[in-house]
């Protein structure tokens, strides 16, 4: 351990840490942002802590927020160069913010990598001030299918300049830390594991609350009677699959589908699959009210997940800590998280067909026994608790 880190351990100065990478807290419900907030919450307290968060915003600014002093960032309307800018100028403003404050050994931490080609500027200039470049490296941004050629390869440069250039990679998932190993071991990465993590509780809202019969009425939903999906609209999370499969099966049920449509790929799957025609299929919009969706899962019969791009995702874990049957797809990531507490399934024709309609005569105490499992998995391996406890110490200690 370093004297610095020693000073630290002995809690007589706090640990800086600057997060950039997330839109922003509080209000979001991304990954990264959820993440942000959790974290903060779990360390408000935190006499040998101290965050710093940088905001993405209209106008410059600073507030308090979980203790953490939050930096709004002013970031133009410049398309899909935003995100770019935002992370630059939100380092920039870390920089001029140590400087300025004589900031001791601090730690910043950027989230995703998006930034390639500015690494090696802003590992230098944070080391020079004493410091050490912290990144997240999220899941396989150059693979999803949203993007063009030029922009996939841009990512994957991005990607490797950054593993190159940090002291320190965070993976969040045991499948992302071994693609770094093989794919840039020429660079010697030093990484670390640390997941993402989930609520082990229950909802607050009561069966009975008028927010959630509202919405079941709305809907036209009632508990156990639908299977959900929540997550981004995008071609990578297989909804085509899906919604072709929930179709084919022989399932009374509906198919709830909570996320915030894009008009061009829901016309894409309208044309491929006529969704339309099947009355169980049902597009319910957004829902950012964390108590109502927690219960929304609580009430699902069975929750599918057909993300496969990406390490461990928040969509995944919030379902295995509420939902009691899970069906997904059958790749790494997600065998990580869920292990023997779900039912898998292939993107092969009929295979997720024939799983709902076994899935639809599954016994009640074999569906509970599975929710068991899940919710153990959650509380052993992914509870906000733990992971906040694991960052606690890697910023602290170092280990």
């Amino acid at each position: 351990m370093s004297a610095a880190q020693q000073v630290v351990g002995s809690r007589s100065t706090p640990q800086h840490v600057f997060i950039v990478g997330s839109k922003g807290i509080p209000g979001s419900y991304g990954g990264y942002e959820t993440f942000v907030d959790k974290l903060t919450e779990y360390h408000q307290n935190e006499p040998g802590l101290k965050y710093h968060v940088a905001c993405k915003a209209e106008e410059k600014g600073r507030f308090s927020y979980h203790n953490a002093d939050c930096f709004k960032v002013k970031v133009p309307d410049i398309g899909p160069a935003q995100a770019i800018y935002y992370d630059v100028a939100a380092l920039n403003d870390c920089l001029t913010y140590i400087k300025k404050n004589r900031i001791p050994h601090p730690i910043v931490y950027i989230l995703a990598c998006r930034i390639g080609p500015f690494a090696v500027h802003f590992q230098r200039a944070i080391h020079k001030l004493g410091g050490k470049l912290y990144i997240n490296p999220d899941g396989h941004e150059w693979m999803r299918a949203k993007w063009s050629a030029p922009v996939r390869r841009y990512w994957k440069t991005s990607e490797r300049m950054m593993t190159k250039h940090c002291d320190l990679l965070i993976c969040d998932s045991k499948n992302i830390e071994k693609y770094i190993h093989e794919e840039y071991g020429k660079y010697n990465p030093q990484t670390t594991y640390i997941s993402y993590g989930a609520e082990t509780r229950r909802s607050k809202l009561a069966d009975d609350d008028p927010k959630l019969l509202d919405w079941y009425r709305e809907k036209g939903l009632a508990p156990k009677s639908y299977y959900l999906v929540v997550g981004r609209f995008v071609p990578e999370n297989n909804y085509e699959t899906m919604i072709r499969e929930f179709m084919t099966s022989q399932s009374k049920r509906d198919f709830a589908l909570i996320c915030n449509v894009s008009d061009k790929f829901l016309e894409e799957l309208k044309e491929k699959t006529h969704f339309d025609r099947d009355s169980r299929i049902k597009f319910v919009g957004t829902v950012y009210d964390p108590e109502l969706l927690m219960k929304i899962r609580e009430n699902a019969y069975g929750y599918f997940h057909g993300h496969e791009v990406g390490g461990t995702n928040p969509s995944l874990l919030e379902a295995l800590g509420s939902t009691d049957l899970n069906l997904l797809l059958d790749v790494g990531f997600n065998r990580e998280v869920a292990e023997d507490a779900a039912l898998y399934w292939s993107k092969e024709l009929g295979n997720l067909a024939e799983l709902i309609d076994r899935a639809d005569q599954m016994d009640a105490v074999d569906i509970t026994e599975l929710g068991r499992r899940a919710k153990e998995r959650i509380a052993d391996a992914y509870s906000w608790q733990r992971i906040s406890d694991q960052y606690k110490n890697l910023f602290t200690t170092g280990r």
